[in-house]
């Protein structure tokens, strides 16, 4: 056999083609550069979260709430810094420890509280109040505690979740808050009683004017009457006598007696007229009374508002002209006292606007229709600034200076028309020009 025609010996298992080893370290390289790559995602996974659990729990140690995590069994698993503040005892004091022994003996849990961890899972406890142990050995406050269910990544059931408040503060804040609003309901009351007090003042300032002219009246008709009263006495003393007939007709003369005879009928005509007139006045004083006790009356609309407007107008240092156009029979149901304090309200404000004006004037008009009895007061003053006009109403708002009104006459005037089941409005009358040429305040009533 010739050398070229000898067997081929196999290749020595050392004898690895160079395009093997490449592919191998390129295999390597591949293997290496995914597990750095997989690495660097851990790692950021990792940083991830750490941070997601840093702020979780920064956020849990920052609630002001007491915070106490439980599992199935009652042990507390977690807690945060607000419990650690109010007991005084340190967070592993809290830990693996079951929860009934957070509380004190006398805490009113509901039965069985810790015993059956299962049923509360299911149906939670709400507004549960308990006090818990302290360092001190004394009791905390109370603490209001909700508790509610906490489930695993299934959705299955795994513990508790109790969150607390101490209502101690809370108690005394409301507390406080009561007080301060209990003073501010006292001083609105004061406020309000006082107004009603200027009201009655203005009333009273009214009749006593009303009163004076008939009053005045009857006294002076009265006098005259004593002196006249005396010298019939004389007279009839005299003819008593038995004096001679001459006498008594100079004594006659000179006592005046047929003048007084004369004078004897209007006088006493015009002492019942001052006497009916101030009879009048009371009978309509009584009527105008504050109070909504009752049920609404049939009122003669313009024959109140007439008086009212005699009576605000009466005491002021300048006459002011007030025009009315008040048809007669106008009727409406409510109280005539209230009603008055309203028309004396707008009128008082009416004049004190109209004060200091060139030519002031006032404008009283009222208006029926099917249903409803229409009163507008109008002024020719400088008018409502627009930025009040959905002020006027408020309690307390006023444009016066300080001492010469509370504020309170108009507030008090809306809630008497919005009782009777009116409504009122204010607004400006608008002139040729377009410029503010007054107030204008318009109230209804239902019509009788």
């Amino acid at each position: 056999m010739s050398d070229d025609q000898s067997p081929k010996q196999p290749p020595f298992p050392g004898d690895v083609p160079e395009t093997a080893w490449i592919e191998v370290i390129q295999k390597m390289e591949e293997v290496y550069s995914d597990l750095i790559r997989y690495e660097v995602d851990l790692e950021q996974k990792n940083a991830a979260l750490e941070e997601a659990q840093q702020f979780i729990t920064s956020v849990v140690s920052s609630v002001s709430d007491i915070l106490i995590v439980c599992d199935q069994k009652g042990r507390v698993q977690q807690v945060n810094r607000a419990l650690v503040e109010l007991t005084g005892f340190d967070e592993s004091a809290f830990l693996d420890r079951p929860v009934r022994d957070l509380f004190v003996d006398d805490a009113t849990l509901p039965a069985g509280f810790c015993e059956q961890m299962a049923e509360l899972q299911q149906d939670g406890v709400t507004d549960l109040e308990v006090r818990l142990h302290c360092r001190e050995g004394t009791p905390s406050d109370p603490v209001a505690i909700n508790c509610s269910t906490r489930f695993d990544t299934r959705g299955r059931p795994a513990g508790l979740v109790l969150i607390g408040r101490p209502v101690g503060e809370l108690r005394r804040a409301y507390q406080a808050l009561n007080a301060a609003h209990a003073e501010l309901k006292q001083a609105q009351q004061q406020l309000v009683q006082s107004e009603k007090m200027a009201s009655l003042g203005r009333l009273v300032a009214g009749v006593a004017h009303e009163l004076n002219n008939p009053i005045s009246f009857v006294y002076g008709n009265v006098h005259s009457l004593a002196r006249y009263r005396e010298r019939l006495t004389t007279y009839l003393e005299a003819i008593h006598a038995g004096i001679p007939e001459e006498e008594r007709e100079d004594l006659r003369r000179k006592l005046r007696i047929d003048r007084l005879l004369s004078d004897l009928g209007p006088l006493i005509e015009g002492t019942l007229e001052g006497a009916v007139r101030v009879a009048d006045i009371v009978k309509n004083l009584r009527r105008l009374s504050f109070s909504s006790q009752g049920e609404p009356e049939r009122l003669d609309v313009s024959a109140v508002i007439g008086t009212a407007v005699q009576w605000a107008a009466k005491g002021r240092p300048q006459a002011i002209p007030i025009h009315c156009r008040l048809p007669p029979g106008l009727s409406a149901r409510g109280h005539a006292g209230q009603l008055h304090q309203v028309m004396v309200n707008l009128i008082e404000n009416a004049l004190d606007a109209v004060a200091g004006q060139p030519s002031p004037e006032i404008r009283v008009m009222a208006e029926s229709g099917p249903d409803w009895v229409w009163v507008t007061v109008e002024d020719n003053g400088p008018g409502i600034p627009p930025e009040n006009v959905l002020k006027v109403f408020d309690p307390f708002f006023t444009t016066k200076p300080v001492g010469h009104g509370t504020g309170l006459g108009l507030w008090i005037s809306y809630g008497i028309i919005k009782d009777h089941g009116g409504m009122i409005e204010a607004g400006n009358i608008q002139s040729p020009d377009g410029t503010p040429g007054g107030a204008r305040f318009r109230f209804s009533l239902p019509a009788a």
